[in-house]
């Protein structure tokens, strides 16, 4: 079936551009969705007379949820969950578990539809999931799966960890060079001197 998409779609393409798509997907998202317009040439016509319209209106639709995301992205999302020793947890966290979670601690409505590119969670540990509040702007979220909120602060720690061990790296790095570099200018100082003192008795 050919539609004509009445908002950005990182698969098919932009704001009235004329795609072909398989029926079932076009019945069953696109079009109740009114995300796509099944295309007909009165359709086509009704689309170019609402052209403007529907390019704002997805406009302002792209700028609030940019205003939104910046509130949701690199945020950390705790979920407690029962967990084998391995680590596996005994279940999983879905898409739905972590839309709830990011709504409870924010003032951002997330829907499990917003969780994109997911699979569900089933092991302990700080994972990054991709959050898109618009087909347009899609930020990263880190989800800590625990058995407890120290666990939890814990993996957060470590998560960080490798960020912040990079900065201590380049910290001894810097204080190495900067005694090396003294020591170099130590060293040509006592040559100076000495020098200057054989000199001095020679005289």
């Amino acid at each position: 079936m050919q539609v004509i998409l009445l908002e950005h779609n990182q698969n098919l393409g932009n704001v009235g551009d004329l795609v072909k798509v398989k029926d079932g997907y076009a019945r069953n998202y696109l079009l109740p969705k009114n995300k796509a317009l099944r295309a007909t040439a009165a359709s086509q016509i009704e689309f170019e007379a609402k052209r403007a319209q529907i390019e704002k209106e997805n406009l302002e639709k792209k700028k609030e949820s940019e205003k939104s995301s910046s509130k949701i992205e690199n945020q950390f999302f705790v979920l407690i969950r029962q967990a084998g020793e391995d680590g596996r947890l005994y279940g999983s966290v879905s898409a739905r578990d972590i839309s709830v979670a990011a709504s409870e601690a924010t003032s951002v409505e997330v829907n499990r539809s917003h969780v994109v590119q997911f699979s569900p969670i089933k092991n302990l540990g700080v994972h990054t999931v991709k959050v898109a509040l618009h087909p347009e702007v899609v930020v990263n979220v880190n989800v800590i799966v625990a058995r407890s909120a120290g666990e939890a602060e814990i993996a957060k720690k470590d998560f960080l960890a490798p960020k912040n061990k990079a900065e201590e790296e380049s910290e001894v790095e810097a204080v190495e060079v900067a005694e090396a570099e003294e020591g170099k200018h130590t060293k040509k100082s006592k040559k100076a001197k000495v020098e200057s003192e054989s000199e001095e008795s020679a005289a």
